[in-house]
């Protein structure tokens, strides 16, 4: 007779009708086991190698088993109203620096959710002022060198 037959029989003696493995799971499970048999025997021999896998009659998983992909995909836009696009599939670089126009960022982004085209819109109106400012003083200089030389030609 082994210890788990053993182990199994004064759990049948004192419980109602357990499966002999439910038995011996519970048996190894209790670190008391030991001390009430008065066994010097090592655990090892005291119970099986759970085996690797489910176990038999379990029943299956009804969950379909999806492949995930990652794909990283950076949008990095600059003050001055420049957007670059990088794709990463994995720790491959699929694409890298792609100037993309701040138009289709803003499409993007109101595509994907509201509170990504919040942030982002507000980023792309302060290049927008920035730019508008800078065309303005630019008008203005070219205005006064419009001046400038129609003073020297008169």
């Amino acid at each position: 007779m082994t210890v788990d037959v053993l182990a199994h029989d004064e759990e049948t003696a004192e419980a109602p009708a357990v499966a002999p493995d439910e038995a011996t799971v519970t048996e190894s499970a209790s670190p008391s086991s030991e001390s009430e048999e008065g066994s010097p025997e090592p655990a090892a021999e005291e119970a099986p190698k759970p085996k690797r896998g489910r176990p038999k009659g379990a029943t299956a998983s009804t969950a379909k088993k999806t492949r995930t992909v990652e794909l990283i995909l950076t949008v990095t836009g600059t003050a001055d109203g420049e957007w670059q696009a990088e794709l990463k599939n994995g720790s491959k670089w699929v694409a890298k620096g792609l100037e993309i126009p701040a138009a289709a960022v803003s499409r993007a982004a109101k595509e994907l959710h509201a509170d990504l085209s919040g942030p982002i819109d507000e980023v792309i109106n302060q290049a927008r002022e920035a730019q508008a400012a800078k065309v303005a003083a630019l008008e203005a200089e070219l205005e006064k060198a419009k001046q400038a030389l129609a003073e020297l030609d008169a």
